[in-house]
């Protein structure tokens, strides 16, 4: 059973990673701490297998905390979520032993892809007392060249001529941001299914997401990543 501490100045933000994880995982053991002191307290109280953990907060940084939490030795993962998204941070979340890195907003499936993939680790290693070298590779190695080099399928609803036109039209943007709006009007396609072409090919790196907040709803707007395109090819062959 996965047993995960929250640490999470935002109770609203906590209580919604919260209600993620009991979707994925009903029997997941759920713990929230505010604060760094909070954390610390759990941690010293009770058995607790990965944090997920904010950078920002106001007593103390999220990567300081999970510095010391190395320093005294807990047997604890980490998986960051946060709105930090410097270059350094990153590396050093990394650095510091984080399995997993997510910038907010995310979406539900990345977070659900972050938690599965944990969980699945973890019962790899629960499951082995000894490992030979074939046991890592194919653990480990395998999954990654399985990902990025078979022949994937689109997802429901998405079809390479309709893929091909917004790629086209996204190459007019150039390195300019565009909404769900811009590319609706442009290819004459509703926005509920420009959306979900949209949120693949975010999924899949080939697009950066940004969520700006003005009058009204939330305005997603996107960047088309060209270099990543080779992220598309395993899915159009």
């Amino acid at each position: 059973m996965l047993k995960i501490l929250i640490v999470e100045d935002d109770p609203m933000v906590a209580q919604i990673n919260s209600q993620f994880i009991e979707k994925i995982d009903p029997q997941a053991s759920v713990e929230i701490a505010q604060n760094v002191t909070e954390a610390m307290a759990v941690l010293e109280e009770k058995e607790i297998g990965l944090l997920l953990l904010d950078i920002y907060m106001p007593e103390e940084n999220g990567l300081n905390f999970l510095k010391y939490v190395r320093e005294q030795g807990y047997k604890v993962d980490a998986i960051l979520i946060t709105a930090a998204s410097d270059v350094d941070d990153i590396q050093t979340a990394f650095r510091y032993g984080a399995v997993d890195y997510l910038i907010k907003p995310f979406e539900f499936e990345r977070f659900k892809k972050s938690l599965l993939k944990y969980k699945q680790g973890q019962n790899f290693f629960n499951e082995n007392r000894n490992l030979k070298q074939a046991d890592i590779d194919a653990e480990l190695l395998s999954k990654k060249i399985i990902e990025h080099e078979m022949d994937l399928k689109l997802p429901k609803g998405v079809t390479k001529e309709t893929l091909h036109m917004l790629i086209e039209k996204m190459n007019d943007f150039e390195k300019n941001e565009f909404s769900t709006d811009d590319i609706s009007k442009a290819v004459n396609i509703s926005r509920v299914s420009v959306r979900k072409y949209l949120k693949f090919l975010t999924d899949i790196d080939v697009l950066e997401e940004s969520l700006t907040y003005g009058i009204g709803r939330p305005i997603y707007f996107y960047k088309f990543k060209e270099d990543n395109l080779k992220y598309l090819k395993a899915y159009m062959e």
